[in-house]
């Protein structure tokens, strides 16, 4: 039977030494930069190496993610991180989300393993050797998958595979969020989400998270995944909990691994975890007979076990807690990124319904939630393993590291202005179509010599024969221009010269690294992330070895997920409560929220032009009924710039 490995998160010194205290196999944490979870408090370099060195005497693997979409300007700094880290700490493995970070590594001298992040949005069983012979290892999983979906995927003469077993989940589906960064500039994918899927929605004259998914937990499920070929390890997400989370969820994933079936075992495993302080939990997709739907409108949109509510008058706020608190707790007054909401650090013991007063600033009525604790035991554990640490060496290593990019710049072409449609319209011009297994469209898809077909921004598993048959008809039928929703998706297709495909705008480009990884894959031309800053577009079109285009003008999602609130039906639309308008649809598999107004780059074409650019899109995307687009500027992150 294969035993994988437990890995648990960290991201502060303390929830590293709890997984290590809990017996975990394996531990992955970020650096202070290019970590997709940069509110964490994260590592230098100098305490990477510290923790390593004594995750090491105990056994413990280290993993290191620099799981974030990497800018234009970025690719030396990414490489002198790289040397320092390759050359000081040397940890087992190294997670990544963007594939330009394989180029940069090879070209320091990388000697860890690397190991694709969820964020790379791999779920593609054609696409397993593209990453094979890119020299990736591992592979991690998104949450939506099910055991069966999992099970189609697992090949371990090709690759490992690593899958999420709990924590929390995010509404959309990996690497194919901009919500944050559609509001504000602060992107998902570079580990800066403000969490607008968290906040409070309304939805036919009803308020409620109609976004806010709860955690993924499969407790005695995990079970099934021990027989599955490949298939390396246990996930634990929560890189921002503490050592509490940590050592919790380490040690109930090891007691269920390691006694599968051990009905004391279980119960115990599960008391663990309904002690570690997370959201309320769910199987969510996992069983294919029995998926739930992880989100409620009404349910609280908060991690934590709940202690009461502030009572009191204006000067005199306090709590009753409904359980004893200890020192060293901290209490989260009020829902994350609300009015009001403080955390605070409990100093001096309070009983069960004894009265805490809270610092003024709190308001009354709001909810309470107990969201770290240190106790005595696991505090002690913590402090043993502390005093073994070696010492952290201060001293800055330099690097000179320099990215060596392609050697060519591409020449410029002829621009190509291009409409594309979700229900292909009666013109017979050439056109852009985005593909869909629907069997209205199928007959409507002619001229195929001209047409540009455009691939979902995801393709599951279990639709994957479907697709090839699809994309087969095409290309028998002369097609030739097809626009990747991810890189991975290369395997449906039958390589001739005659093909050109083009990585597309959900393949998040950022950088000439990830350019040069898509041309050596065979890749003809890309879409830039339509996320990117003027500068960074300019800059990436003028020294790209490929044709480069860009979305121009049309509505483009901030969000696509595998999941939607039972409660509202698509086309369902939602105000936020600063009164944006979104509405979400579902096509095949997936369902797409748009904000109500569009991207509008037509202005700048010219500059565009001049810069390299050769293809210019137009999202023609369907409104609902009676819905009026909003006049905005529709710049997105051109002025404002991507943090």
């Amino acid at each position: 039977m294969n035993k994988p490995e437990i890995l648990a998160p960290a991201g502060n010194k303390l929830s590293f030494l709890a997984a290590l205290a809990s017996g975990a196999d394996a531990v992955y944490c970020g650096l202070k930069h290019f970590s997709a979870r940069m509110e964490a408090d994260n590592f230098s370099i100098s305490e990477i190496c510290s923790l390593t060195e004594l995750a090491r005497s105990k056994n413990c693997k280290v993993y290191v993610a620099l799981n974030t979409l990497i800018k234009p300007d970025e690719p030396d700094k990414v490489g002198r991180l790289l040397h320092r880290l390759n050359h000081q700490a040397g940890p087992d493995a190294l997670i990544f989300s963007d594939p330009g970070m394989i180029d940069i590594a090879s070209q320091v001298g990388v000697t860890s393993e690397l190991h694709l992040s969820t964020l790379g949005n791999f779920h593609s069983i054609s696409g397993l050797n593209h990453l094979k012979k890119l020299g990736v290892s591992r592979v991690v999983l998104p949450r939506e998958l099910n055991i069966d979906e999992i099970r189609q995927i697992a090949q371990p003469e090709i690759l490992d595979l690593e899958v999420f077993v709990h924590g929390a989940l995010c509404y959309g589906i990996s690497g194919r969020c901009y919500w944050s960064s559609f509001l504000g500039g602060k992107s998902g994918l570079r580990g800066r989400c403000v969490q607008p899927c968290r906040r409070v929605y309304t939805y036919k004259g009803s308020k409620g998270t109609y976004f806010s998914c709860q955690d993924l937990g499969l407790d005695i499920l995990a079970k099934t995944l021990i027989g599955i070929p490949g298939l390396r390890a246990w996930k634990i997400e929560g890189r921002k909990k503490g050592p509490h989370y940590v050592f919790y969820t380490s040690k109930a994933y090891q007691i269920l691994r390691d006694n599968p079936d051990s009905t004391k075992a279980k119960k115990e495993a599960v008391e663990l975890l309904n002690l570690a302080l997370g959201r309320k939990f769910t199987h969510y997709n996992f069983l294919p007979q029995r998926p739930f739907i992880p989100i409620d409108p009404k349910n609280e949109p908060a991690s934590g076990r709940f202690s009461g509510k502030t009572k009191g008058g204006q000067k005199d706020i306090f709590i009753t807690p409904w359980y004893p608190l200890i020192p060293g707790d901290l209490l989260r007054i009020g829902y994350e990124g609300d009015p009001g909401h403080k955390v605070i650090k409990i100093r001096k013991p309070v009983p069960a319904k004894g009265k805490f007063n809270l610092p003024p600033g709190c308001r009354h009525g709001l909810p309470v939630f107990l969201i770290d604790r240190q106790e005595k035991e696991l505090m002690d554990m913590i402090k043993i393993l502390e005093k073994k640490l070696p010492a952290a060496d201060q001293h800055t290593q330099k690097s000179s590291f320099s990215y060596n990019p392609a050697a060519s710049i591409h020449k410029k072409i002829t621009p190509v202005f291009l409409d594309v449609y979700r229900y292909p319209p009666k013109i017979k011009n050439p056109i852009g179509l985005q593909l869909s297994l629907s069997p209205v469209i199928r007959p409507k898809l002619a001229p195929f010599k001209n047409n540009w077909y455009f691939l979902p921004p995801v393709i599951w598993p279990g639709a994957e024969e479907k697709w090839k048959e699809l994309i087969t008809y095409l290309q028998d039928k002369g097609a030739s221009n097809f626009v990747l929703g991810s890189p991975w998706q290369m395997g449906l297709f039958n390589q001739s010269k005659k093909l050109n495909l083009w990585a597309g705008p959900y393949c998040n480009v950022a950088n000439q690294a990830h350019i040069k990884i898509l041309k050596e894959m065979g890749i003809k031309g890309t879409i830039l992330s339509p996320e990117l800053s003027r500068h960074d577009l300019l800059t990436l079109a003028g020294s790209s070895c490929m044709p480069t285009g860009i979305i121009t003008k049309g509505l483009w999602p901030v969000c696509v997920s595998r999941t939607f609130a039972s409660q509202a039906r698509p086309i369902a639309v939602f105000e936020s409560p600063k009164r944006e308008t979104f509405w979400t649809s579902q096509h095949d598999e997936n369902y797409y929220t748009f904000p109500n107004w569009e991207i509008n780059l037509t202005e700048h074409e010219k500059e565009l032009s001049q810069a390299g650019f050769s293809l210019f899109l137009n999202m023609k995307e369907p409104l609902p009924k009676k819905m009026e687009l909003k006049k905005r500027p529709g710049l997105w992150n051109w002025e404002q710039g991507l943090l």
